[in-house]
């Protein structure tokens, strides 16, 4: 499907019974540039060779332009599965994060990962450029893409279509909503799920949901719960899904090791002494 006059992207459904339910809405796979002159790629999706044929299937319908790169939002494994075949198959180089490059050059070989200076812009087909925000939080090799043409920002996880998402450090994660909020982007392109329109009031929307989240994990340690599973139980849903309770838990972990960052709150460790008898 055609989202602007430079946004391409496959839509690849995902099974909500099982991996696909933290992705709901399935997951979007971008060409970006002109199909007549050249594009480049945001992600490779997971590894699946059925994920691999749809994405090679699509690109043959725009007519198989030369792919000039494929960008990396994040090295996470439903990002860069089938990396491989799809940088062999275009002949192009990959860019990515500087924390991630050892790793795909390890993985793809000499010569095809750069890593991307932070704020570099990236060329595509069609006269656009892609600007290269690096915005951690959910990982710490996560970075975001800014097409001025459009005013686009492709996402990566750090901000999902359909849902919220999981976040390893949460006080670079908020700043780095605070970073997408201020390119005050119309369109949001995140990894999975629906494609956002009203982007800035839906990244000021993610920084007030964290914000309340917070609130109410600072609620249930004043109540006198301490555990994270009690917490997790006092926050969220008494239905939400087994599968992803343990998501929940980590969330909770992220808020409270931003809490004792910034001493509002402590931790105790746990003491163990020798059973007697």
């Amino acid at each position: 499907m055609q989202i602007t006059e430079h946004i391409y992207a496959t839509h690849i459904e995902e099974d909500p019974s099982s991996f696909g339910a933290m992705h709901p809405g399935g997951t979007h796979i971008y060409f970006v540039g002109d199909p007549k002159d050249h594009m480049v790629m945001v992600d490779s999706g997971e590894p699946y060779r059925a994920w691999t044929k749809q994405i090679l299937d699509f690109h043959a319908e725009l007519g198989k332009p030369r792919i000039s790169a494929i960008l990396i939002t994040h090295g996470h494994g439903d990002h860069i599965g089938g990396l491989d075949r799809l940088q062999e198959e275009f002949g192009c180089v990959v860019r990515c994060h500087p924390k991630l490059e050892p790793a795909l050059t390890h993985r793809l070989g000499q010569g095809t990962v750069e890593p991307l200076r932070s704020r570099e812009s990236v060329a595509t087909g069609g006269g656009v450029k892609l600007r290269a925000y690096f915005t951690p939080g959910h990982e710490d090799d996560h970075v975001s893409y800014y097409m001025a043409a459009g005013k686009v920002v492709f996402s990566g996880d750090t901000i999902l279509g359909n849902s919220s998402s999981s976040v390893r450090n949460l006080k670079q994660y908020m700043n780095s909503l605070e970073i997408l909020g201020g390119l005050k982007p119309d369109i949001l392109c995140p990894g999975h799920g629906q494609i956002i329109h009203g982007g800035t009031a839906r990244v000021n929307g993610y920084i007030r949901h964290r914000t309340e989240r917070e609130n109410q994990v600072l609620a249930a340690l004043a109540s006198g719960v301490e555990s994270v599973d009690d917490i997790v139980s006092f926050v969220y849903p008494r239905n939400l899904r087994r599968n992803l309770r343990s998501a929940a838990g980590r969330n909770v972990r992220t808020h409270l090791a931003k809490l004792r960052e910034e001493g509002r709150v402590t931790e105790s460790a746990a003491t163990y002494t020798v059973a007697k008898g």
